[in-house]
């Protein structure tokens, strides 16, 4: 690729980047009142974080069944309220196990 143009996309790249991240400060100026809003801007993170994860998680071992264990095991231990290492631990534990034994069977 042309350094040129690879410092083209760069500097368009940034700029929009910069654009999004600054965009809300100077549209909002005070502080927003409406609880509805600010519970949903609360949420929107942890929502686009799940969206973006949660779909790479069955393609993430070499079969649906061991990709579907770790979902389990993630969910059973987020439901009794483990820790998030706790979570991600028994997880990849159970999708291993689960790997391990399609695999030798």
């Amino acid at each position: 690729m042309n350094t040129g143009i690879f410092f083209t996309y760069l500097a368009v790249m940034a700029g929009v980047t910069y654009l999004l991240r600054a965009l809300p400060f100077v549209l909002c100026q005070k502080q927003i009142e409406n609880v509805f809003l600010r519970s949903f801007l609360t949420y929107i993170p942890y929502t686009v974080l799940g969206a973006m994860t949660f779909p790479a998680v069955f393609y993430s071992t070499d079969s649906l069944e061991s990709a579907l264990a770790g979902v389990f095991a993630a969910l059973c231990l987020a439901f009794f309220e483990k820790g998030l290492l706790t979570v991600a631990a028994g997880a990849c534990l159970l999708a291993f196990f689960v790997q391990l034994a399609e695999l030798l069977l």
